[in-house]
């Protein structure tokens, strides 16, 4: 784990998208003393964005609810690594607390955050960071996370996954495809598939999905939310 981060008055940003990593490591940052001033949510225009998680971005301010978290949201509209790795340094300018990210072995996404955060100043805290990702994924859901599938894109993740709680299961059956060669990174990070997280322990509420659809797009699936609402703990769990 990397070391913590010394103590400072100035606000954390959360850089989150929703899924299961980057809400983790904002949870992790707060366990240090860190808590989230604020979640970021960077919107590409992009469905296909090199740097952002796309699905499901609008769970996050129910999400924040749940979590007393501000959110705050930034449209991103310059395609490819560059651009969009500009509009997150825009997005970070102004205050100088840390930067929270969920990386766990992307170079790529890792080494664009970095540098978009150096450039105005701020640190990059990523608590998982070449942590193993099979450790990483089981302590997520040890933590009680409420993970779901939001997209498949990969050879023998089929679509019917979608909508479906991560399990540990789930994750055994992950690392048995790539140990079959299948090159399926367990914890999702080459965008073999993507997640959005309904409850946690530190959510107030947990988020309940209304209306949902799978959309297909070349070799991909994706289950999108069309509605969601935040109900109250101890209370019978809906149909998401």
């Amino acid at each position: 784990m990397p070391p913590e981060l010394p103590r400072s008055p100035a606000r954390t940003t959360a850089l989150v998208s929703g899924g299961k990593d980057s809400i983790y490591a904002a949870y992790l940052a707060e366990m240090q003393g860190w808590p989230a001033g604020e979640l970021l949510v960077m919107e590409p225009e992009d469905p296909d964005s090199w740097m952002f998680h796309t699905p499901n971005l609008g769970v996050v301010d129910l999400q924040g609810q749940a979590w007393g978290k501000p959110v705050r949201r930034e449209k991103v509209a310059a395609a490819g690594p560059e651009g969009e790795t500009a509009a997150l340094q825009d997005a970070l300018k102004g205050n100088h607390g840390p930067v929270t990210v969920g990386a766990i072995e992307s170079s790529f996404q890792w080494a664009r955050v970095l540098r978009a955060a150096e450039a105005v100043s701020r640190r990059v805290y990523a608590p998982m960071w070449r942590v193993d990702p099979r450790i990483v994924v089981r302590e997520e859901l040890s933590a009680g996370l409420d993970v779901r599938f939001a997209r498949v894109a990969a050879e023998g993740l089929p679509p019917d996954w979608l909508g479906e709680r991560l399990t540990l299961g789930t994750v055994e059956r992950l690392e048995r495809s790539a140990t079959r060669g299948r090159g399926v990174h367990v914890a999702g990070e080459g965008g073999e598939y993507e997640t959005v997280v309904l409850d946690a322990p530190f959510f107030s509420s947990r988020v309940v999905v209304d209306s949902a659809e799978t959309i297909r797009r070349g070799d991909q699936a994706s289950w999108v939310i069309r509605r969601a609402h935040l109900e109250p703990k101890g209370t019978r769990p809906g149909p998401g």
